[in-house]
């Protein structure tokens, strides 16, 4: 399974691989801080491996609630980009 998470651009380092551990036994979604993108491009490489795909949003985006909606309604995985400090309300559990 490592193999696969490299070959979806994971870096091959102890801390990503435990990390990646960390996300893939994740009962809840996980929050990553990814400064340099690199969780960022293999959560997306790794969507496009589903069956459902994968959508890519922005909290700034007019349509993020609906394609948050349709993402759970249809079991697909959404990737939330730049969230920053504040979440908005309609995250919240």
């Amino acid at each position: 399974k490592i193999q696969q998470w490299v070959v979806c651009s994971l870096p091959n380092d102890q801390l990503s691989i435990e990390n990646g551990i960390i996300i893939d036994r994740a009962r809840r979604w996980p929050l990553m801080i990814d400064p340099q993108r690199q969780a960022n491009k293999y959560i997306k490489n790794m969507g496009k491996d589903t069956e459902t795909g994968i959508d890519v949003c922005k909290l700034s985006e007019k349509n993020f609630l609906r394609t948050l909606e349709l993402g759970i309604q249809f079991g697909k995985w959404i990737l939330l980009e730049n969230i920053g400090i504040n979440l908005d309300p309609a995250l919240e559990p």
